[in-house]
């Protein structure tokens, strides 16, 4: 049986640990293997579809991915492997894990269906790949790049640091 002092002592210890914030994203591709970016409306630039997990409820990365694409553009679907992983360092706030998932290949029916969410989006793009680092500058378009070298070469999943393959 746990006391009231062991159950306190426990959640003193939890508040103690260092924190990490979690994000997940899906990498979705045109049949010419453009990336789907989306432009927030809360910040400048573009970004994937995707955002926070929602931990503290209990929510994984996959899940996390999949709410905010169903959320963000409409589209409910499964998501593919794990691509990339990354350990994102910023100066000021607590470091972020960002799980990359294959969202997979949109044909012209499941463009036509992309519907935004209205509170946090603007528009929606298709870009090549040559572009990718002009639209997602820093970590997050390192991250893509290596997801999508995972992707043509169909190594295991990329593990970042800041956008950098360390494995």
């Amino acid at each position: 049986m746990t006391t009231t002092q062991e159950t306190q002592d426990f959640a003193g210890y939890i508040a103690s640990l260092p924190r990490v914030l979690a994000g997940a994203a899906a990498l979705f591709r045109d049949a010419e293997g453009r990336v789907l970016l989306v432009e927030p409306n809360y910040r400048e630039g573009w970004a994937l579809p995707g955002g926070t997990v929602e931990s503290d409820d209990g929510e994984s990365p996959r899940d996390g991915a999949r709410r905010e694409t169903a959320e963000e553009i409409g589209l409910d679907r499964e998501l593919g492997r794990l691509l990339a992983v990354d350990w994102v360092r910023t100066p000021g706030v607590p470091p972020l894990v960002a799980y990359l998932y294959d969202g997979g290949v949109l044909d012209a029916d499941d463009l036509r269906a992309i519907r935004l969410q209205e509170e946090e989006l603007l528009s929606w793009r298709l870009v090549e790949r040559a572009e990718i680092t002009a639209h997602l500058p820093g970590s997050l378009g390192r991250r893509v790049l290596a997801a999508l070298d995972v992707l043509a070469d169909g190594s295991g999943t990329a593990e970042l640091e800041d956008g950098h393959r360390v494995h």
